[in-house]
């Protein structure tokens, strides 16, 4: 038995008990690679020539699942997919300006779980857990445990209802789409039910991880809300995107969802013209357009991925030179305290 939240009659989530049968992305996300050691034996590395890190692996716990593994090329210590996962040794040194909240979430909670940083936009928290853990995250240190949960969910949401200034809600977390859709479908019934919201947006990285995520049931709630559906998936490299991630997206589009594509510049990864170039193609391949390429947050133990802002700018012009415009991505800074994203190219 597995608990499922409802909407009871003064409209709050409520929690109610009833067997739910597991699908395949669930399946997916309990075999997830939990052990560092494991994923290196399937890929036939050797820990110590990738420079493995127990101890950043205990500070930051390790989580892949095996359908983003499947795109990692065996043998190859430097494939990009495995670098956004692994943790070195690299993460154990502190680097100056390296916070535990880079980029100001406390400082802008209305409610435990709801922040509202811009204007006509808040951000709700559904959960604190990923299906995958990219060493990069910069809620790596965010305290999860005071803003999660029903009750928490219940009063970010009243919240939201009492104020008429907003007219786009998101959902992040964590991954929001580490919830089962009837876990999702009473908390985007009580959104729609909102007269002053317009616009849903989704930030996930979940069906880059794990395609299957992309259900019929999540496809119905999304292109059967009154409110105007946005995904943005966090896709930093052309090899995420396979045939199962485009099959995947198709049936949203046909669902009128609004596909878009957020990327960090991480180096080792992505940080080349031609990283980029191919990744932009390969989104607007799946139906996904270019929207922000980030600059790193410079969470505690990630500064192994900045990328120069010279060198950013460097690629950014390259790739205005070579791309049709909608396919190249804004070059941002989360600045914390900020009313919006800060362009920097």
């Amino acid at each position: 038995m597995r608990g499922l939240w409802l909407i009871d009659g003064a409209g709050m989530i409520a929690r109610s008990e009833r067997k739910i049968e597991p699908a395949d992305w669930q399946h997916s996300l309990r075999e997830a690679y939990t052990r560092p050691l494991e994923l290196l034996d399937a890929l036939q590395l050797d820990p110590a020539a990738v420079g493995l890190s127990a101890s950043a692996a205990a500070q930051f716990a390790f989580r892949v699942p095996r359908p983003y593994a499947a795109l990692m090329q065996p043998g190859d210590p430097q494939d990009p997919l495995l670098r956004q996962v692994l943790p070195v040794t690299a993460e154990d040194r502190r680097a100056p300006g390296e916070l535990l909240d880079p980029v100001g979430d406390l400082a802008a909670e209305r409610a435990p779980g709801l922040l509202h940083k811009y204007h006509g936009r808040a951000l709700l928290l559904m959960s604190g857990a990923c299906a995958i853990h990219c060493r990069y995250c910069f809620r790596r240190n965010y305290p999860y445990g005071d803003s999660v949960g029903i009750e928490r969910l219940n009063a970010a949401l009243d919240t939201v209802a009492a104020d008429a200034s907003i007219s786009e809600i998101i959902l992040s977390g964590g991954d929001p789409l580490i919830l089962r859709d009837e876990r999702l479908a009473p908390v985007l019934a009580r959104l729609a039910a909102m007269p002053q919201l317009r616009r849903l947006r989704i930030h996930t990285r979940l069906p880059v991880s794990i395609p299957a995520r992309i259900t019929p049931a999540l496809v119905r709630l999304l292109g059967e809300s009154r409110l105007e559906p946005v995904m943005v998936l966090h896709a930093n490299h052309a090899r995420e995107i396979g045939p199962a991630l485009h099959a995947a997206l198709l049936p949203l589009r046909h669902a009128g969802v609004t596909l878009l594509n957020q990327a960090v510049l991480l180096r080792g990864v992505n940080d080349d013209v031609d990283a980029q170039q191919t990744l932009a193609t390969a989104l607007h391949g799946a139906g996904v357009l270019p929207y922000y390429l980030h600059l790193l947050d410079r969470a505690a133990g990630t500064a192994h991925f900045a990328v120069s802002l010279r060198r950013a700018r460097f690629i950014m012009k390259a790739l205005r030179k070579t791309l049709p415009g909608y396919l190249v991505p804004r070059l941002v800074r989360e600045v914390a305290g900020q009313p919006y994203k800060t362009p920097q190219a």
